[in-house]
């Protein structure tokens, strides 16, 4: 049964493929862009002979040696090989041709993340400047363009309108005046003159002379009998006379230009050739060359397409800019020459100039272009490489190509993305919305550090509208850096981030949807998704509300409007259109209710919400966690390992995730949806996920929640639960651990996995196999032993006693050391559940050194309990403080007893409502028997709400209709009196987050060390001890605790002798020792030393005493 929605608003399409963009990305740089990138570096010449060069021609990806499934098995990379044909020519013959291998290229799999190493890895997009041409104001005199290129050198223009100066910063290494990098590029004094100038009304005259100091005619002036030629000073005297003659206008030089070919005229350049010399030694001061050489050296560091990188994203910015036509990637003279134009109209008209974090000048790097990237600097790195071996060519070497081409340097470009790059990530697993997000991810960090980033970067920008989604980004120091593509947001070929709307004519709107960038949209009027359309397309509205170019909101005649945007929730991310009544929530609160829905573990029950907002089923389907038919068919086969579908053509099988663990660990399961016989079409849900139900999203679990304070058991956002839950299993969660042992080889000999172990009790070995490996289904608890391993160590001299033995007992008695892998502390029991063995006899692929491998997967059943944190969609968080009998929770008048206690003071202060309104409608649809879609800013509204619930709960018996706000009267479970005043209840969609109570408790007595300091090591993952700091001494000296402050930092701490008498005195209940010197102190001690100071210590009885 599908669910009723609240939506009235018009939807025009449906959400796109939330991760269609990532991988048609991948494919294309497989297709297309691998190809494009051989093309570039081949042929690869020799420097000192003419013919010699190495042709790369018809690169192809082979078939992968192992399978997506095979290489999560066996920790390997799902890659295919890279090849291509390597030609060898030698005037004009061909001597050499081979097929070479160059590299393993990582495969993306359906779900748009790779396998590296056996765990499943995304490419985070990465949010950067887009390459182009910048106008930008760095101060309020000083304006700039900036030539920004993909690769290359760059190049600034900055004005002062201060001074009137006007330079070219060449690649920050030199600065010279515009006008000699003009006079470079081939203009004439004349034609600068001509080319900038600026048209001033003759009665302006005087003021603009005041403001430039100088004014310089940029045309011939015909003055009575004689003429003012052009380039000539127009002084004070001759505007005077202009006006006498009656003319209009005149055009002047710009003051900056003239400013300019003063300084030029000061070094005396006045030629091209005098130009590019003085340029040049800029950047080699004191080289002596022609003029050919500089115009080369200066044509190669901008004019040059192979050391130049504009891109052809970085033309189509150019050329919109500044309103050419070119298709050059590289810059020309004429880019230079309008940029400078645009520079001089800048401090008249400033709505030239760009901003930076505006998304127009932003671009979205997908993982298709950083595999591109990453492919063209090894195949460079490589062709560098060959040039210098090619110059050393033999041609008597018959496998010259395979010596000269090396594979190693591309492998090394490809392994830096996947495996150490910052854009490379862990897959965030913990359930199926927090991997589709992790895929739709932005980051700005690429390019800058969290710690430099500014607040303007880190702000929502009003061109993210639509785009770019406000609400979801870490709370952390990340804040504004991570963010996450709107829902309807798609990327476009130069990578620039579309928003789709409608489009409008004459008050109609025609159903035709168009897709705007940032800087398209501003010359539009656009209105939003909530307006009322008619069923022939009319807007409804006598004014409409639209937004316009210039960041201001408007009313406007239907006819006015230009597009309508295509629903009301465009504006949010993935992550926020999954809170309903979202628009009631405080923007910090939908922000940790986006982030907090991420969070939220799988639980043994789930169910999807009863209030959603219609894009549950979307989420689940786009996320891989439901299993979708490719094509129509008939179901022939179901079990819970794999389901057949025959098809038109074959039978496909589709292999199901059978208690997998995921990167996080939780668990990925699926089950079967359909039954033998069932017809299917494609994109039917085959089979649900551990976070899906009938193909939506399920996250949490409905409970029934009362807003009231319960004997300050729920203080400071406390829960109070129902016992209930805890015997019906609705809040459990399984959690699945992976723990790994290796035999390798060591100097001494092979370590070796085995069931016979020295010095261990039989009853320790009781759930090992033969082999030394515990079995599937075994119950396992802290410190027993999962699989048996032996390591030699290096031997002494063997007594009598010890030959003795081994004459007896045989080689088993030689020196072996147990290093059998134990299970680390968790609170209670844990099952195995499964087990793999590899190892390089039976053929697997195994690292060098590593004979055997093991892994052992453990999964724990974790019931809810005091301490585990609950939340809600709307940031409504706290953690359960107690845990009461269902006859003492609060119950209503039917008898039927509250789920959970919630605070009422943690609404109002927080401003998040939408858990009201939800609670209010859950319980209504629950009356209902039904399901119900509120979607975001098209929900439904509190008078429909109040009044249908009113209704229901009249028809259930639960209230008497005498009031209509939700509210009912509830009694005491303990006492079974009423409480003072009626109380709000309803139904809440409540999420398991991962900070769980039992993962977090730790407790140690003794336990591994630091080397130096001799101190406890730090934190639950190192076995550590908690730590007093400089701060934690103040609180305990305040207090004069001088007993426990002195026991703190010398036994329990890094007293070395102390701290073993101290646990022998306990053992044998004999008095505790007096502490000795920590060696924190002797630490310091060496310190002083080390500097060349002798220091002496002295007791209470100045006896000197001895510190090591």
């Amino acid at each position: 049964m599908g669910r009723r929605s609240y939506g009235r608003a018009r939807r025009w399409i449906d959400p796109p493929a939330l991760i269609a963009d990532q991988v048609t990305s991948y494919e294309r740089f497989l297709r297309q862009d691998l190809p494009a990138a051989f093309a570039e570096v081949s042929p690869i010449r020799a420097p000192n002979r003419d013919g010699l060069y190495i042709e790369l021609v018809d690169p192809y990806l082979g078939e992968p040696r192992h399978d997506e499934w095979e290489c999560r098995d066996k920790d390997l990379t799902y890659a295919a090989p890279l090849k291509a044909t390597g030609r060898l020519w030698e005037e004009d013959r061909l001597r050499q041709e081979a097929e070479l291998y160059l590299a393993e290229i990582p495969l993306m799999t359906p779900r748009g993340t790779f396998v590296i190493n056996g765990t499943e890895n995304v490419l985070v997009n990465e949010l950067v400047r887009s390459p182009g041409v910048y106008l930008t104001q760095e101060e309020p005199h000083l304006y700039r363009a900036h030539f920004l290129p993909e690769s290359g050198a760059w190049l600034e223009l900055d004005l002062d309108t201060r001074r009137w100066t006007l330079r070219a910063n060449l690649d920050r290494r030199g600065k010279v005046p515009v006008t000699t990098l003009l006079r470079a590029l081939g203009l004439s004094e004349e034609d600068i003159l001509t080319r900038y100038a600026v048209e001033v009304a003759v009665e302006d005259l005087p003021e603009h002379l005041d403001l430039w100091k100088r004014g310089i005619l940029a045309e011939e002036v015909a003055a009575g009998e004689g003429a003012w030629r052009l380039g000539e000073e127009l002084t004070r005297e001759r505007a005077t006379a202009l006006a006498r003659l009656g003319r209009a206008k005149v055009r002047l030089v710009h003051p900056a230009i003239g400013k300019s070919l003063e300084e030029e005229h000061e070094k005396r350049i006045t030629t091209q050739e005098e130009a590019v010399r003085y340029i040049y030694l800029r950047f080699r001061s004191g080289e002596r060359v022609t003029a050919t050489q500089a115009y080369e050296y200066l044509h190669n560091l901008y004019f040059n397409e192979d050391s130049y990188r504009l891109t052809k994203v970085g033309r189509f910015k150019v050329n919109r800019k500044l309103g050419r036509a070119g298709e050059e990637t590289c810059l020309t003279p004429q880019d230079l020459f309008a940029a400078l134009a645009l520079l001089l109209r800048t401090p008249d008209d400033l709505s030239l100039v760009d901003e930076t974090d505006d998304l127009a000048n932003k671009r979205v790097r997908l993982p298709g272009e950083q595999a591109q990237i990453a492919l063209r600097e090894g195949l460079t790195r490589m062709a560098r490489i060959a040039q210098d071996k090619l110059s050393h060519y033999d041609p008597e070497d018959k496998d010259a190509i395979r010596r000269i081409v090396s594979a190693r340097t591309i492998q090394a470009s490809m392994n830096y993305l996947f495996y150490t790059g910052r854009l490379s990530q862990f897959l965030e697993q913990t359930n199926p919305l927090s991997e589709l997000t992790h895929k739709r991810r932005l980051s700005a960090l690429g390019s800058l550090t969290a710690r430099r980033a500014k607040i303007e970067i880190r702000d929502v920008h009003a061109s993210h509208y639509a785009r770019i989604c406000p609400i979801e980004t870490p709370e952390g120091q990340n804040i504004g850096l991570i963010t996450s593509l709107a829902l309807h947001a798609r990327v476009n070929d130069f990578g620039f981030l579309e928003a789709p709307y409608v489009v409008v004519k004459n008050g109609r709107v025609t159903g035709e949807v168009r897709y705007l960038m940032a800087d398209d949209e501003r010359q539009y009027r656009i209105a939003p998704g909530t307006i009322t359309i008619g069923k022939d397309g009319r807007i409804k509205n006598e004014r409409v509300q639209v937004r316009t170019g210039k960041e201001e909101v408007r009313f406007v005649p239907p006819e006015d409007v230009d597009f309508v945007e295509i629903a009301p929730d465009i504006i949010v991310g993935a992550s926020a259109a999954l809170i309903p009544f979202l628009e009631h929530d405080d923007a910090n609160r939908a922000l940790m209710g986006a982030n907090m829905q991420r969070q939220a573990v799988p639980v043994l029950r789930p169910e999807s919400p009863l209030v959603g907002t219609g894009l549950e089923g979307k989420v689940a389907r786009d996320s891989g966690a439901t299993l979708l038919a490719d094509e129509d068919g008939v179901v022939t086969y179901v079990d819970a390992q794999r389901i057949e579908v025959k098809g038109k053509k074959e039978t496909k099988v589709y292999r199901l995730l059978n208690y997998e663990r995921s990167n996080q660990d939780t668990i990925l399961h699926q089950y079967p949806a359909v039954r033998t016989g069932d017809n299917v079409k494609r994109g039917d849900v085959l089979a649900d996920s551990q976070s899906s139900v009938d193909g939506e999203l399920a996250l949490g679990t409905n409970l029934l929640v009362g807003f009231l304070p319960f004997e300050g058991y729920n203080y400071e956002d406390a829960i109070v639960l129902s016992e209930r839950l805890v015997r019906e299993n609705r809040l459990d969660s399984i959690h699945i651990q992976e723990f790994e042992v290796r035999a390798e080889e060591t100097k001494l000999g092979p370590e070796e996995i085995t069931a016979d172990i020295p010095n261990i009790s039989r009853e320790a070995l009781r759930n090992l196999d033969e082999h030394g490996i515990v079995r599937p289904g075994t119950e396992v608890q802290t410190g027993d032993v999962l699989v048996g391993k032996i390591t030699p160590r290096g031997e002494a001299e063997p007594t009598p006693e010890e030959r003795i033995f081994r004459s007896i007992f045989g080689e088993r008695m030689r020196n072996f050391k147990n290093t059998s892998l134990r299970m680390p502390p968790i609170s209670g029991t844990a099952t195995v559940i499964r087990v793999k063995r590899m190892s390089r006899a039976a053929g697997d692929e195994l690292e060098a050194g590593v004979n055997e491998l093991v892994k052992v997967y453990v999964a724990q059943r974790r019931r809810i309990a005091v301490g585990d944190k609950l939340a809600g969609r709307h940031g409504n968080k706290g953690v359960i403080a107690a845990v009461l009998p269902e006859e003492e929770m609060p119950f209503l008048p039917d008898g039927t007893a509250l789920d959970v206690v919630l605070n009422p003071l943690g609404v109002p202060s927080r401003m998040n409502l939408g858990q009201i309104f939800e609670a209010n409608l859950g319980w209504l649809a629950a009356l209902r028997g039904e399901t119900v879609a509120s979607p975001v800013f098209d929900g439904a509204h509190e008078e429909e709400i109040l009044r249908d619930l009113t209704a229901a709960l009249v028809e259930h018996g639960l209230a008497d209709g005498s009031r209509c706000d939700g509210k009912v009267v509830l009694r005491d479970g303990r006492t079974g009196e009423p409480f003072q005043s009626p109380i709000t209840v309803g139904v809440l969609y409540l999420l398991k987050l991962e900070h769980i109570a039992a993962e977090k408790i730790h407790a140690r007595s003794t336990g591994p060390y630091a080397l130096i300091t001799q101190q406890p090591l730090g934190g639950k993952a190192q076995f550590g001890g908690q730590r007093l700091g400089e701060m934690e001494v103040w609180a305990l000296e305040a207090y004069g605790a001088s007993a426990l402050l002195q026991e703190m930092l010398t036994l329990k701490s890094d007293d070395v002798k102390g701290r073993v008498q101290l646990y022998k005195a306990i053992l044998r209940g004999e008095d505790f020792p007096r502490p000795g010197i920590p060696e924190s102190f002797r630490v310091l001690w060496q310190e002083l030393r080390c500097l060349g100071l002798s220091a002496k210590a002295y007791d209470e009885n100045d006896r000197e005493l001895e510190i090591g």
